[in-house]
């Protein structure tokens, strides 16, 4: 039957999200339209220093198996690049994140605990800009055919239970699918009239960036006051925190006047700045969509859940999503998908979410300019100075951690695939570019190969050993990249093909 509808899905929102999921869409072929409200994709918050975001572990292993990797990370090695952009470059420890500004170090994290992490291109943590990821992945999702059509915010919407209907700068367009894309304040999420909960802002934040009458009247790096906290990097660059209940975000003009009286206030010093170059300011709302799917209409990146920018783990959590929605979307459109595989996107997406909202709760209980807070905080910082501290930390802050509930009683299971460099050079991430499953098979036995043929479509069958295949004799790997089944002895052939029916559908 022909499909009346000329897109399969309309992404609203052209940031890294929704340019992403635009790129494992066409993965699988399917026409897909963005749609974004800004004309033009620049902004000086997204280059640097403002547009520094740090790329946790599932991040780059995702970029990596997309091939995208090289690129993204390529702008850091240009002068000026973000490592110079950092307020950390001058210490003598090489600081790995922080938790609520409290630093952890590289030389402290025990890399050990993490036996299923292999070296490769693909490491724990990296950085680049807003701008060169958005670049890169703009122009990926538009040599993969996905087309992008900027001055077109969507203003709302009309679903049925065969398509949905798009309204977007006059014109219309009609999906089968909608996902929202399109940020914390987008239409989406509230045309779709999905319930959004959560804690009220605590602070206003400010991202500023000044001239200073005398910038040695403040000292380099991070520093708790007793009214808030600044981070300041000279010449003018400087981050703070007031603790005035989020009252002056997006409420008023940000004039040179006002940055200098909370930077005098936060600072205990006469500060005066005398040129506000750029400005821009947040808070640490915490907020979460209770479904991230209505019908025909999806949610994705901050349109499902917003938080403080504290550990930069807005980026990744919203990546994170577009890997986990895409295959399974694709999957669902053609006809191919299990029963409940779309419903899983929020079963492991939501509680990750949830996870990273009250990790920014946290941060934001030890920043309060209160003796409580400032005694927690002196515990937190001898414990992060540990190694075990300092380890836990990194694997929260890295995203080493994350493990979905997939039900498997292998403790891979769940987890993202080992890198594995197999006898020819090749790499695992290196073999998931077309978007498929993995079915990796060290010993090349007949009855893997056979069940490998059974979805020869959807499931690439591979056999070969590898250099290190951490006691492994066989792994099945989804779309994005986590291990859907693993076995360390004899294959059990029907768990491997359990496992298969239960991400891939029926076979072939």
């Amino acid at each position: 039957m022909q499909n009346p509808n000329p897109y399969d899905v309309v992404i609203a929102g052209a940031g890294p999200v929704g340019l992403f999921l635009a790129c494992e869409l066409r993965l699988s072929g399917l026409r897909v339209l963005v749609l974004e409200q800004a004309e033009h994709p620049a902004s000086p918050l997204k280059r640097l220093p403002f547009g520094m975001r740090g790329l946790s572990a599932p991040t780059i292993e995702a970029f990596h198996r997309r091939g995208l990797l090289a690129d993204i990370a390529a702008p850091r090695q240009v002068a000026g690049d973000v490592s110079a952009a950092a307020h950390w470059i001058k210490q003598p420890r090489r600081p790995g994140g922080h938790f609520a500004g409290i630093q952890f170090h590289l030389d402290a994290v025990d890399s050990s605990k993490w036996p299923y992490r292999l070296p490769g291109p693909a490491g724990t943590h990296t950085a680049s800009d807003m701008e060169a990821i958005e670049t890169v992945l703009a122009a990926r999702a538009s040599a993969m055919g996905a087309e992008i059509r900027r001055g077109l915010g969507v203003e709302g919407f009309d679903r049925s239970d065969g398509d949905v209907t798009i309204r977007a700068g006059g014109a219309i367009f009609r999906a089968r699918w909608l996902v929202g894309c399109d940020g914390g304040r987008g239409t989406v999420r509230k045309a779709g009239r999905f319930e959004f909960v959560g804690t009220d802002p605590e602070f206003t934040g400010y991202s500023v960036d000044v001239e200073l009458a005398d910038p040695k009247q403040l000292e380099p790096g991070r520093h708790y006051t007793a009214t808030g906290m600044y981070t300041y990097g000279r010449p003018g660059t400087i981050a703070m925190v007031e603790f005035d209940g989020g009252a002056f975000h997006r409420t008023q003009p940000i004039t040179p006047e006002h940055v200098q009286a909370v930077l005098r206030r936060v600072s205990g010093t006469d500060v005066t700045v005398t040129a506000l170059r750029l400005a821009t300011t947040w808070t640490d709302r915490a907020y979460q969509a209770t479904a991230y799917r209505k019908g025909r209409v999806l949610l994705a990146g901050d349109a499902a859940h917003i938080h403080s920018p504290l550990g930069g783990q807005g980026l990744n959590l919203g990546l994170g999503d577009a890997m986990n929605l895409g295959w399974k979307l694709a999957a669902t459109i053609r006809g191919d998908a299990p029963a409940g595989l779309l419903d899983s996107y929020f079963e492991e997406r939501h509680p990750v979410g949830a996870d990273v909202l009250d990790w920014s709760r946290a941060q934001v209980a030890l920043m309060r300019p209160s003796r409580d807070s400032r005694a927690l905080a002196a515990i937190v910082r001898d414990l992060i100075d540990t190694r075990d501290g300092a380890t836990y930390f990194a694997e929260r802050v890295w995203g080493v951690g994350l493990r979905y509930d997939l039900g498997g009683a292998h403790p891979l299971v769940g987890r993202s695939a080992p890198d594995f460099e197999l006898a020819d050079g090749t790499r695992l991430g290196e073999l998931m570019r077309s978007g498929r499953g993995l079915l990796l098979d060290f010993d090349g036995r007949a009855p893997l190969q056979a069940l490998g043929g059974r979805w020869s479509g959807r499931i690439a069958y591979i056999a070969s050993d590898a250099r290190e295949r951490l006691g492994l004799s066989a792994l099945l790997v989804r779309p994005d990249g986590f291990v859907a089944w693993a076995a360390d002895g004899e294959p059990d052939i029907e768990e491997a093909t359990q496992a298969a029916s239960r991400w891939f559908g029926e076979p072939e």
